[in-house]
This record gives C-alpha cells, sequence and structure tokens, in this order.
C-alpha cells in the first residue's frame, strides 16, 4: 500500500490560504523520511527460502572459526556447539529459536531541538539515508586531487550534512589520519560529529574500552549523566566477522558489550565475491546471510530481543584486477538481495550503496550512485550507508559531492513515494474544464495545490534552456554543487555540546581548537 502525502486542507481560506501555504514551503514537501521500499525483489520467494536454508546450512556445517573463550561460555551452554575442526556452530532448531524471537524495530533518535521530528524509526522497509564510510582521503575540487583526511574534516562533513535534509543519520565519514593513538582518535572523531550536528548516528569504536567513556560523552550530548541510556541517539556499528566466517576480535568484543547494555548492534558483514566468498552470486548471498545471522544470534544469546541490525553487506571483486568496485551492476544487485533476506526476516537492514568507484563526479559516478541508490532503496533497505559524498571505492569524500548526493537523496524519495490515486487526483473534471477553457493547466487552483506536494524541485539539477545556461557562463554540476557546500561551511559553525563543551574538554583530549571551529579552516 502506497502512503498518502500529508493532507492539506484545500477548502478553507480560499485562495489566500493557498497563497500563503506556497509562500511558506520548503520545497521538500513531496517527500519525507521513512518512505516504504521493498517493491523492487530480485530474489523469488523460492529464492529467498532456498538462501535461508543454505545459510542455516553452513550455520549448523561449517560455522564460524576463532571464537574467543569469551564467546564460547555464552553461547555453548544455550544451545551453540563446536565441530570437529573446533568451528562455533549454530543448530538450525537453535536458530529457528532465535528468530522468533528477534526485535523488529527500534528507534535511534535526535539530540537537542531535532529530538523527536528527526527520530529515526527503524523497521524493515522505512527508508533513510545514512553517512558513513571512514574514508581515508577528502577530495579538493580546486585541484582535482585527494589529500589525507583530517580531524578537522569530520567536524567540516559534519557540519555540512547538518544543513542537508536528505541525509538523515550521521556516520564518521572519514578518518582524522593525522592521530595515531586509537583512544584519541575515536574520542576526537565522536567529539567532531556530536558537535557538528543533532541528527542521529551510528559510530564504530577501535576497542570495547572505549564505550563508557563514548557513553560519558554522549551523556554530556544530551543533557546530563543517563540521557543517552534513556533516549540512545547513536548505535554502535562494526564487523565482528571477517570472511569467510571467522571473527574478528574487536569487532566482536564491541557486539557483545553493545549487547549486553539492550542497545542497538549494528554490523556490518561484508564478503567480496570471488575473493572472501564464492565467485557466484548465490554463494556470495548464503554465505553473507549466515554470518550476519551469525552475529545476530549472539546478540540475541547475550540479550533476548536485542535490537540488531541485519547488515549483510556483500561486495564485488573485479577478478581481472582483485580490487573491490562498488558501483557495479552487480553490487547493486546482490546488495537488493540482500537486503531481501533482511526483510524475509522482518529485520531492519542497512547496506552500503552508492559506493562509486568513480574519483570525480562525472557521469560514471552519476551512472552508478543512481544504479546502486535506486535498487537498495526500492528493495527496502532500512538504511542505505555511505550515503553521501564517497567516492574511488570508499576511499575518499567530497563535501561537493555530498551535496549533489543529498539532491539525489530527495530525487529518490520521490520515486519511493509512488503515486497517489483518488478522486481527486485523478482530476477528471480539472482535466474537462481545462480542455474546455483555457485548454491548459497553469496556474489553475488545481496546479497550485498540488505543484508543491506532487513535485521535488532540484536546486543543483540544470533544468535551464540552453541559451539560459550558455548566458550564464555554461556552469557544471560540480560548480553549483561548490558553490552549494562552500556556502554552509563557511557560515554554519555549530557546537551543540553547548555550556557542556567546557566539561567535555575537561574530561576528555579534545585537540580541535574552539575558536578555529568557528571559521573555515
Amino acid at each position: 500500500m502506497i502512503n498518502s502525502p500529508v493532507k492539506t486542507n484545500r477548502r478553507g481560506g480560499g485562495r489566500s490560504a493557498r497563497k500563503a501555504a506556497r509562500a511558506a514551503a520548503t520545497g521538500n514537501e513531496a517527500i519525507r523520511p521513512g518512505l516504504p521500499g521493498g517493491r523492487y525483489r530480485p530474489l523469488s520467494d523460492t529464492d529467498m527460502a532456498r538462501v535461508h536454508d543454505a545459510a542455516l546450512a553452513i550455520l549448523a556445517r561449517t560455522g564460524l572459526g576463532d571464537a574467543p573463550q569469551e564467546l564460547l561460555d555464552i553461547v555453548l551452554p544455550k544451545g551453540a556447539e563446536l565441530n570437529e575442526h573446533g568451528r562455533l556452530c549454530f543448530p538450525r532448531s537453535l536458530m529457528d529459536d532465535i528468530l522468533s524471537g528477534v526485535a523488529h524495530e527500534f528507534y535511534v533518535h535526535a539530540r537537542g531541538e531535532r529530538e523527536g521530528k528527526d527520530d529515526m524509526h527503524c523497521t524493515a522497509q522505512k527508508v533513510y539515508f545514512a553517512n558513513s564510510g571512514t574514508a581515508v582521503t577528502t577530495f579538493e575540487a580546486e585541484t582535482n586531487s585527494y589529500r589525507p583526511s583530517t580531524l578537522r574534516d569530520i567536524y567540516d562533513f559534519t557540519r555540512l550534512v547538518d544543513r542537508l535534509d536528505n541525509i538523515h543519520m550521521l556516520g564518521d565519514t572519514v578518518l582524522a589520519t593525522e592521530l595515531t593513538d586509537d583512544f584519541e582518535h575515536d574520542m576526537n572523531m565522536l567529539y567532531a560529529t556530536l558537535a557538528g550536528s543533532q541528527k542521529p548516528g551510528c559510530m564504530t569504536f577501535r576497542d570495547r574500552s572505549y564505550i563508557p567513556h563514548a557513553i560519558r560523552m554522549f551523556d554530556l550530548a544530551s543533557g546530563g549523566e543517563g540521557k543517552f541510556m534513556e533516549k540512545p541517539s547513536v548505535i554502535f556499528g562494526g564487523c565482528p566477522v571477517v570472511s569467510p566466517l571467522r571473527f574478528g576480535k574487536e569487532n566482536l568484543e564491541i557486539l557483545i558489550d553493545t549487547a549486553k547494555l539492550g542497545l542497538t548492534v549494528d554490523l556490518a558483514v561484508p564478503p567480496q565475491a570471488g575473493a572472501t566468498s564464492p565467485a557466484t552470486l548465490a554463494g556470495t548471498l548464503a554465505q553473507s546471510v549466515a554470518e550476519t545471522l551469525a552475529c545476530v544470534a549472539i546478540a540475541n544469546l547475550i540479550t533476548p530481543g536485542c535490537p540488531v541490525v541485519f547488515a549483510a553487506w556483500p561486495f564485488i571483486t573485479d577478478l581481472r584486477t582483485g580490487s573491490f568496485t562498488g558501483g557495479s551492476g552487480e553490487q547493486a544487485l546482490i546488495g537488493a538481495a540482500a537486503i531481501q533476506m533482511g526483510n524475509f526476516y522482518d529485520l531492519p537492514t542497512s547496506v552500503g550503496c552508492g559506493m562509486t568507484d568513480s574519483k570525480l563526479p562525472d557521469a560514471q559516478y552519476g551512472l552508478e550512485k543512481a544504479l546502486t541508490f535506486a535498487l537498495a532503496a526500492h528493495a527496502g533497505a532500512n538504511r542505505l550507508c555511505e550515503f553521501g559524498g564517497m567516492m574511488g571505492s570508499l576511499m575518499g569524500c567530497s563535501f561537493e559531492s555530498m551535496v549533489i548526493d543529498n539532491e539525489a537523496g530527495g530525487m529518490l524519495l520521490r520515486t519511493l513515494r509512488g503515486i497517489e490515486v483518488s478522486d481527486e487526483t485523478l482530476a477528471l473534471d480539472v482535466v474537462h474544464d481545462c480542455a474546455i477553457d483555457p485548454g491548459h493547466f497553469l496556474g489553475t487552483p488545481h496546479t497550485l495545490d498540488y505543484m508543491n506536494t506532487e513535485f521535488v524541485y532540484p536546486e543543483l539539477m540544470d533544468r535551464e534552456r540552453t541559451d539560459t545556461w550558455e548566458n550564464e557562463g555554461k556552469s557544471t554540476l560540480m560548480d553549483r554543487a561548490r558553490i552549494k557546500s562552500e556556502a554552509i561551511l563557511s557560515s554554519h559553525f555549530p557546537n551543540y555540546f553547548g555550556d557542556a563543551d567546557a566539561k567535555v574538554r575537561e574530561e576528555f583530549p579534545i585537540l580541535l581548537d574552539a575558536d578555529q571551529m568557528f571559521r573555515r579552516a
């Protein structure tokens, strides 16, 4: 069923009320976060059942290697087993029991003035766009080249996203490559992100011992001790499985501790077809689902009903070179299939998409991003991750690309909303009247009523006549994106810690200079 748009009172107030409503329009009335996906289904029902059976067979027979004793002490008494190879296995009966009791929804809250209106209600097929990526370089438009990303870049990308309505969730978009101490890096990454926006977030940390410190900073950003746990505004990510079918120690420990706290466990399982998983898409999908379900099982064996994101992120390898390819048709297809499997379990999902292999916002960039964005959203991904600004197969991020992707997100949300069919939208009387006189629909009350709720009007995409474009300087999309990103970055310098900033700086090794934060780097 297609959701109806927000209703407007078309009878009360007459022409003056319509004019006032149009004057107050923001340009985004036609779309909203959390629109439903799920119409694109690359797998048949039979296909999904076979992938499910294959994944459970992998978990029961092959299992996962390198399970630490801490994990074994938790899961073996609850029905997991060790096979003859010393690998941790999950019998089908155990998985059936676990899957019958999983959490099907959770919230990630916004902070401050955004709380409530920008909260994310995460369920299967409700679509949001999320920033992340941990790129190691930042693109410089002036030189068409990449430089190592810095702590200041984390703050700048975050405050840019703070003003981009179609990117709904924050993430650690780039790394602060100049910071070599892990604790110092992670606390400064967290500070720069929380200072730059109050949108919901997803963060990853390098060591489990950092979690209590992170929660302390979350509390300071949220209004006081215990506030974060009351309304968690950030979920914890990581890659607890190293394909093929082995545990990764540090991220597994974070999964364990997150689950013990009852917080949302966000995980990403990224096998690469032909390298760390079978070359066949079906084989990679089955392995990825098995690895993801293992993490779902662990979280639920620790805390039954613990909210978990089904984050099967199968990747594609270009087998001619061995390189990861983030923008291929196969990547778009298998990402959508992984989402469909998450929906099969009625779990909130995430997927990596928009991971173009292009190094510039060019035709390849547009093709690859449109393909992977559209298939993921229409498959019903709860969170499209790596959404804003990523280029070069996740190695770099661009401020200009970020605002382009934000605009693409608005157009994509409009396709998700679909076409509402009713007596009023079919407009038979309007067709009759306008066909007779005046012979067009421009300026009619019906057109004016619907112009903002039926259409999205992009700022950056060029829709002018060719002669107008030539007379106004022949600007490119990159030119216009640069102007918009610079306008935000030269004027928007938030620090949402407010009065708590001094306390944060007293307790943590914060390296962003308080004065320098409020001017362009």
